[in-house]
């Protein structure tokens, strides 16, 4: 797949800085308003979650569970514990995907007054994006973007999310040189390598909670490792087996600088304006 335009950010050789989420600590992860937020503060790029509705759509979320992240309990109080993927698009749209930000301050920026009034309020009643929407917008950017695929809980357990994605990046014409592709569903990176080989895949490890890293025996060439698992000697390890090694979630300006210089290739960032600034100081690249 060819590119369709140059990167008006950065070539991919100095795609470093990854918005976790979009600037989650500034927006509601996963929408539209975060991705946009993390192009205009500076991000090298975006690393976003991917779903499925019931009707078989996909869009950005995180979670199995709507109740953390919308107003569910309000506009559909008896399926408050369902799985996002029982819900149809058309159900999902009802949901109001903004205001819960407003009212938990996740990251606590917004009592720091790092988000404006004017934002504020035009997080009110936003939606769950489509996946198309969401690269339609990164594509005219030319800028990179991360692309996690989980494990699709029930009903839709056995949906075909692998293909899906790969289809409709080939109806976009999305460059794959401004892609990648992250899972802890390993056998999903496989099937992108054996059909698509010119896509990069990132294998995810250290789940969350977890207390684990496992690399395994190195099979993949590029690791989507978690950072509060990982140390200088494990990238050390992976760097000499031929492997590039990217963190998530990289929060601490002195852990930003530590992991760079222990030769990370990219930090997928909460704060990617701090990071950004660091950057810019010539603490980092």
């Amino acid at each position: 797949m060819t590119k369709t335009m140059q990167s008006s950010r950065t070539s991919p050789s100095r795609v470093f800085n990854i918005a976790h989420r979009g600037v989650r600590s500034l927006a509601p992860e996963n929408t539209l308003a975060a991705i946009k937020k993390a192009w205009h503060i500076g991000a090298h790029g975006v690393e976003v979650d991917v779903s499925v509705t019931a009707d078989g759509e996909l869009i950005l979320f995180h979670d199995d569970l709507l109740t953390r992240t919308t107003d569910v309990h309000a506009v559909f109080p008896e399926r408050t514990n369902d799985p996002v993927t029982s819900f149809t698009l058309k159900e999902l749209r009802c949901l109001d995907a903004g205001s819960w930000f407003l009212q938990s301050d996740p990251l606590g920026e917004i009592a720091n007054g790092n988000v404006s009034s004017h934002e504020r309020l035009a997080m009110e009643g936003l939606q769950i994006p489509l996946l198309g929407d969401v690269l339609e917008y990164v594509k005219s950017k030319g800028w990179y973007i991360n692309l996690d695929l989980k494990e699709v809980p029930p009903p839709q357990t056995g949906f075909p999310v692998v293909e899906r994605v790969l289809e409709l990046l080939d109806t976009i014409h999305f460059a794959s040189e401004d892609l990648a592709i992250s899972s802890f569903v390993f056998d999903y990176l496989r099937q992108i390598q054996k059909t698509r080989p010119y896509i990069e895949v990132n294998a995810l490890i250290g789940f969350p909670g977890s207390g684990v890293q496992d690399w395994g025996d190195f099979e993949f060439s590029i690791y989507n490792a978690n950072s509060a698992y990982t140390d200088e000697k494990q990238i050390k390890e992976a760097l000499k087996r031929g492997c590039r090694v990217n963190l998530f979630t990289v929060n601490d300006p002195q852990q930003m600088i530590r992991f760079r210089k222990a030769g990370v290739d990219k930090l997928i960032t909460d704060y990617p304006q701090v990071l950004k600034e660091l950057i810019l100081q010539e603490t980092l690249l």
